[in-house]
């Protein structure tokens, strides 16, 4: 599950506003924003508005980093031209 640092962390990363996230997750401003108070936590929501938010992030072209020793995050998702670029 991802934390409402993620989602802050993704949407600067995009510069998009919790108005244009709450659009493209199809939810009401007023949930997103919630799910950003939830700082290193699981924002307090239902399952299927979390993954509304994720499933938008993640269309945009973010990957969310579950924590791994050194902290959950977030980065762009490689492309695949950069990806095959990286291989040769």
């Amino acid at each position: 599950m991802i934390t409402g640092a993620q989602i802050r962390a993704a949407r600067a990363l995009l510069r998009w506003s919790a108005e244009r996230l709450a659009k493209e997750a199809k939810l009401g401003v007023a949930t997103v924003r919630r799910a950003d108070l939830a700082d290193d936590a699981v924002p307090a929501m239902t399952a299927a508005n979390l993954d509304a938010i994720q499933r938008a992030l993640e269309a945009a072209g973010i990957q969310f980093i579950p924590q791994n020793g050194g902290g959950a995050g977030v980065r762009y998702r490689q492309r695949r031209d950069e990806a095959d670029t990286a291989q040769d």
